[in-house]
């Protein structure tokens, strides 16, 4: 007996919101504002997962964090599916497609009620919402499948495990994308009209609309830096050659970063790779020449940067102590702080905006939230503490905003 053919369209999803759902990345996460369409291109690539790739075999999860939410998934799908093609259960919240895969939709209250299945494609709804044990739990059913995951929802602060899956997939851990989709891309997109963002903008505290709206997240104290004095000191990658560089040399997972500042404290030189040491250490020759070079040498770094200083006299090696750790940071945290240094945005600015300070008995403990990196701000911060003895030319704050409060391009001196 010859099977039916369906023709299949996909529904309309503007370019940015495409991207972030359908690409080749195992695991995709998606920081939206409210009504920018994230449920909306979520539903379609989860459907398209089980109706078109899926069989009697396959199950399919969208998970949310309480059960109302779930629910509105839910219709939403049964409304956009026509009822030849599948069959429904309310009580249970399923969806069988003509090929027998089956789209469940779950609420994420009870961590422990999602282990056991066997899940070939994934969506975590609201997930800055969801408690880390629940994804946990989520991730643990794409084992023996190696299935795919879209983690989507609002930004809310920063401690939380959405937040931090957020900042190792912007930094490029592998098979992780990110994606930030705010309400100015959903009015560029006409999905949202300006003038309901202009009056949510009126009406909400700022913290608030800035989460919701523009995908800031608020700070949650802890930073020591300031996340607007971070983002003061964001401007271009400069042209002018290196005054001084900080590396931070890969231990483990970690990323080698290489860092220079020129002589007004502006990035002209950012690299950050894994590599083995062999290649790290010709990378490093060919880049620092006779510049002045500070790189961490706590531990496996001491032999690395000794073997370095015969050949170049012009490095000089750092020991991470709590205390030495301390020292450094605090005198980043006073150059951005005063803005006399600038960096572009990236992989810097995310892991100074993650970066943390907790109090401990013997002192104030620097360093990045459990899973993430800070192997750019350690080296941010040794080039910066090259130029502690160097004169600072000028100050970044005043010259980088405009008279009508635009980023210029180029700076004055």
């Amino acid at each position: 007996m010859e099977k039916e053919r369906v023709r299949y369209r996909r529904p309309f999803l503007y370019p940015k919101q495409e991207k972030a759902f359908f690409n080749e990345a195992r695991y995709s996460l998606i920081e939206a504002s409210t009504k920018s369409g994230k449920t909306h291109g979520a539903l379609i690539w989860l459907m398209e997962q089980a109706a078109l790739y899926g069989d009697k075999t396959k199950n399919y999860w969208w998970v949310a964090p309480v059960y109302a939410q779930a629910e509105i998934a839910y219709k939403r799908a049964k409304h956009a599916i026509q009822e030849p093609f599948r069959k429904t259960n309310d009580t249970a919240q399923t969806i069988q497609f003509g090929n027998g895969a089956i789209l469940h939709f779950k609420s994420a209250e009870k961590p422990d009620n999602l282990y056991g299945e066997d899940v070939y494609a994934a969506i975590i709804d609201e997930a800055s919402r969801c408690r880390k044990e629940s994804w946990y739990a989520v991730r643990s059913t794409l084992t023996a499948t190696q299935g795919k995951i879209r983690i989507i929802g609002n930004v809310k602060g920063r401690k939380n495990w959405f937040y931090t899956q957020c900042r190792k997939a912007d930094s490029g851990e592998k098979d992780m994308l990110y994606f930030k989709i705010t309400a100015e891309d959903a009015v560029k997109a006409k999905i949202i009209d300006k003038e309901e963002i202009e009056d949510a903008k009126r009406q909400l505290p700022e913290n608030v609309f800035n989460e919701l709206y523009l995908c800031e997240a608020s700070d949650d104290e802890g930073n020591p830096f300031g996340i607007t004095n971070i983002r003061n000191c964001i401007y271009a990658i400069g042209s002018k050659p290196a005054s001084v560089f900080g590396i931070d040399l890969a231990k483990s997972v970690d990323w080698t970063v290489i860092i220079g500042l020129d002589a007004r404290g502006l990035v002209c030189y950012y690299e950050r790779f894994q590599a083995d040491w062999k290649n790290t250490r010709e990378r490093i020759k060919s880049t620092i020449e006779k510049t002045p070079t500070w790189i961490d040498s706590t531990g496996v770094g001491d032999p690395i940067v000794e073997d370095l200083q015969r050949e170049f006299p012009n490095i000089q090696g750092y020991k991470f102590t709590q205390s030495s750790k301390q020292q450094l940071i605090e005198g980043l945290v006073m150059a951005i702080q005063q803005g006399k240094i600038a960096y572009p945005e990236g992989s810097i600015v995310s892991e100074l905006e993650s970066f943390e300070y907790t109090y401990t008995r013997t002192g104030v403990k620097y360093s990045a939230p459990e899973g993430l990196h800070d192997d750019c701000v350690c080296a941010l911060a040794l080039a910066n503490h090259g130029l502690i003895t160097k004169p600072v030319i000028g100050s970044f704050i005043p010259e980088m905003i405009d008279n009508n409060n635009n980023k210029k391009n180029t700076l004055e001196w």
